[in-house]
């Protein structure tokens, strides 16, 4: 019997279907995985706002981990939104348990609207007990500069960024340059001192960039998942999110910011 590279991603939903676990499990089918979810907030959302968010309690989330973890596994997980310390603590001591050693972490704390996802008081638990675990954290510049307590806006900025959230996280650092002032949109990953590396990509002029973050990272634990190694992993999910935008521009759906195209490469 044939066996799935399987991908669970632990998020809040997005009833928009732009971001979140509905974004994550497109781009996961999309590369070739088989996706599964645990659900850790229900938002009321649209392309151009967050007009609600309902918590799920951190014992359900851990109910929903051990279901799926107990019998179908994973090869890998990624984490995106996780709203309060409690949750963090749930899913962090949940991995524990369950040995989950490739993770990618995307330290989601605002919506693409402008709207809060993560509480101020949630950020130093996510410092102490989600980052060690972390294979591959994502940052934005304004997710970096909150981790680190200081402003993060330049190409030197993400360099010296990387560095400092190594000291913090065992794993890989993908500093995303997307908020850079420039022409290209430039990516930093930060694997060792010795070993770093930067990806430029031209920005697609495009409304619809909802999801972008939680798209880059499901792909990558998509590549993790079907045995790249990080580098690899990063250059595929790199270049689908690339495609999954242009193709994404030449549609329009709600009123804000409308979501990429996940499915490019399966219908047009």
């Amino acid at each position: 019997m044939k066996t799935y590279a399987r991908v669970l991603t632990i998020a809040g939903s997005d009833s928009g279907g732009g971001a979140g676990i509905q974004a994550d499990l497109k781009t996961v089918s999309a590369l070739g995985c088989y996706g599964m979810s645990v659900i850790t907030a229900l938002t009321a959302q649209n392309t151009t706002a967050v007009t609600g968010i309902m918590p799920v309690p951190p014992a359900f989330i851990a109910e929903q981990m051990n279901a799926v973890l107990s019998d179908i596994g994973t090869d890998a997980v990624k984490i995106g939104m996780l709203h309060s310390p409690e949750v963090i603590v749930q899913v962090a001591r949940t991995l524990v348990e369950f040995g989950i050693t490739t993770i990618v972490l995307d330290p989601v704390m605002v919506a693409k609207s402008g709207d809060k996802l993560l509480q101020d008081e949630a950020i130093d638990a996510l410092k102490r007990y989600l980052l060690p675990l972390a294979s591959v954290l994502t940052p934005n510049l304004p997710e970096a500069s909150v981790l680190l307590g200081r402003p993060v806006e330049t190409a030197a900025d993400m360099q010296e960024a990387a560095a400092d959230l190594a000291k913090l996280c065992p794993g890989a650092i993908l500093v995303k340059g997307g908020h850079l002032a420039t022409v290209d949109s430039t990516d930093l990953l930060y694997i060792s001192e010795r070993e770093q590396h930067s990806f430029s990509t031209v920005r697609i002029a495009t409304a619809n960039s909802h999801g972008t973050g939680c798209t880059l990272s499901s792909a990558i634990a998509a590549g993790l998942a079907k045995g790249l190694s990080i580098v690899g992993a990063v250059v595929e999910a790199k270049t689908y999110l690339t495609e999954a935008l242009r193709a994404g521009s030449g549609y329009k759906v709600g009123q804000g910011h409308g979501p990429v195209h996940h499915f490019f490469n399966v219908w047009p």
